[in-house]
């Protein structure tokens, strides 16, 4: 049974969500904390959140695998993002309140960790790769939207609260400025956005961005006070219903942007 699913769509947008997994496998999981068990840093509802973005023509590429597991959004060099920070590993042992993950005694061993990217990571970045050359030599350029949520408030990783929309560019270095100036320009009314701050763009957006190349690849990190009660990790319809038609812009921005035809419009001072 594969570890992921695959949609295919018609456009050049193709939308990962590396967070939203939530499967355990039996013989994993009979070495986690109870407290690991409740798999409170899942990116959770994203795909609900993007459930339209099928009729849009977005190709989507969803895991079943709980970040727990391994993190699809890590490299499996073990390189950490962000020197200097508290960060998670591939195959974490902490979760983002640094609570253990295993059983004392009980983390995966480095056979185990290898087991597991071939398992769960390979497949799931080849489809990543395959998407992203289909839709290169059909379109002639390819966009990622690597998709995230997390809870507002995480001291591990940032004081206060976080923002709503967090954009990652890896420093404007994984897709055209011109897509991240189109996206910062929509409407977000009283939603707070900002770009390449606290997050920047983990792994997938790093490793496949390309825009010399025309491979263009950004991360949201949505705040997920947007759309749950944090507090009991359930989704809020209420909440939900406010901040999907902007995501819905989101998507239709990135499908509608040519970069190509943009990046030229623009050197050339044509309006």
């Amino acid at each position: 049974m594969s570890s992921y699913s695959f949609h295919q769509g018609s456009t050049p947008l193709i939308i990962s969500m590396p967070h939203i997994g939530v499967n355990i496998p039996n013989d994993v999981s009979a070495l986690m904390t109870p407290q690991a068990l409740k798999r409170k840093d899942t990116d959770w509802y994203v795909d609900k959140l993007y459930s339209f973005a099928h009729e849009f023509g977005a190709n989507i590429i969803k895991p079943k695998i709980s970040r727990y597991v391994i993190d699809l959004n890590r490299g499996i060099d073990g390189v950490n993002l962000y020197p200097g920070a508290n960060s998670t590993e591939l195959c974490p042992t902490s979760t983002f309140d640094l609570s253990p993950i295993y059983l004392h005694g009980k983390p995966p061993s480095a056979e185990e960790i290898k087991r597991r990217i071939n398992e769960y990571w390979l497949p799931y970045h080849n489809e990543i790769k395959q998407a992203l050359a289909r839709a290169k030599a059909e379109f002639g350029y390819a966009i990622l939207l690597d998709a995230h949520s997390i809870l507002s408030e995480v001291p591990r990783f940032f004081e206060g609260k976080l923002p709503d929309f967090n954009w990652g560019t890896a420093n404007g270095c994984s897709c055209s400025p011109f897509i991240l100036d189109a996206l910062k320009n929509l409407n977000y009314t009283s939603y707070s956005v900002v770009s390449n701050e606290r997050f920047k763009g983990g792994y997938i957006t790093r490793e496949y961005g390309e825009p010399k190349n025309n491979i263009h690849a950004i991360q949201l990190e949505l705040s997920q006070r947007t759309y749950m009660n944090e507090g009991e990790l359930t989704f809020s319809e209420d909440l939900a219903e406010q901040v999907i038609p902007y995501l819905k812009n989101i998507v239709r921005e990135l499908i509608k942007f040519n970069p190509v035809v943009n990046s030229t419009i623009r050197s050339e001072g044509i309006k």
